[in-house]
């Protein structure tokens, strides 16, 4: 009779590994969830040097790299400044602050995040195809390229501020736990808006029309008091509070408790939604890639 010959080491090593998988399968979709979010935690350096490398190889051959933007931002922002400080009949020096500012929250912070949130799981279609990583693990990379290319382009209201010599002082540091919270609603809209634009490719483009929209009732090119006593109807507009929240310390103000709180609800509820959105679609994710 012969006998097989015993397993090896490495065999016996991977037994727990293939138990452990096969539990997670058949765990419920939040607690796959729940793990997809673990290990994007014990892996979070791997996705920040993948959103350094985007921008590395987004900008590879080129002498000035991100500077580009810099640059365009600008003379956007000088081009701008000039015609529109003249339509609404308001002196330069007060005006430009609060342009290029605006300007440079609204392009890189909210509207380049979102619609890179939307294709967040698209883009990455080639490593979920041949890597088994998270999918979490997508999003802090997002996330941490478009903090880079933040961190370029806030030099241009920095510059403006100095042309002026106008300071924020103290307060300014107000704005770091509100970036702090826009870099953690980025997060949701990757787990949110890249799950829906992976299941309906359709959703990219009309979100990407409906920010134009949004871009044009939010106060950016506009001051809030240009609305007099109307002013307050912006509360009505979740864009606004948390714009104010970083651009009121950055212009040497302190955002009031109210401007605080509807941004602090918005953020809850916007996270509320995605993180339900994001249990219930994970496991299918691949299929839609």
């Amino acid at each position: 009779m012969s006998v097989s010959p015993p397993a090896s080491d490495a065999a016996r090593n991977d037994a727990p590994h293939r138990q452990v998988s096969r539990d997670a399968l058949r765990g419920s979709p939040a607690a796959r969830a729940w793990a997809d979010w673990k290990e994007t935690r014990r892996l979070w350096r791997l996705g920040v040097r993948l959103g350094w490398l985007d921008i590395r190889l987004r900008y590879r051959g080129s002498a000035l790299g991100p500077f580009w933007l810099t640059i365009t931002s600008a003379l956007m922002v000088a081009s701008m400044g000039t015609l529109y400080s003249k339509l609404f009949h308001m002196q330069l020096a007060s005006y430009l602050p609060f342009l290029s500012l605006s300007l440079t929250l609204w392009s890189v912070g909210f509207s380049s995040l979102i619609q890179e949130s939307c294709t967040c799981f698209l883009d990455a279609e080639d490593m979920v195809r041949s890597v088994r990583l998270p999918f979490l693990l997508y999003a802090v990379r997002v996330v941490v390229r478009n903090a880079i290319v933040f961190a370029h382009n806030i030099v241009v209201p920095l510059g403006v501020f100095a042309l002026y010599h106008l300071w924020p002082g103290i307060d300014a540091l107000l704005a770091i736990p509100a970036l702090v919270l826009w870099g953690l609603d980025g997060f949701a809209a990757c787990m949110l808006f890249g799950s829906l634009c992976a299941r309906f490719r359709d959703v990219a483009p009309i979100i990407g029309a409906l920010l134009q929209i949004v871009f044009y009732v939010t106060p950016v090119i506009w001051m809030p008091q240009q609305l007099g006593p109307r002013a307050a109807y912006l509360l009505y507009n979740p864009f606004y509070p948390l714009l104010e929240i970083v651009r009121e310390p950055l212009l040497g103000r302190v955002p009031s408790l109210q401007i605080w709180s509807i941004a602090l609800v918005t953020s809850v509820v916007f996270w509320l939604i995605a993180v339900r959105s994001f249990i219930r679609v994970r496991s299918r994710l691949v299929f839609w890639i």
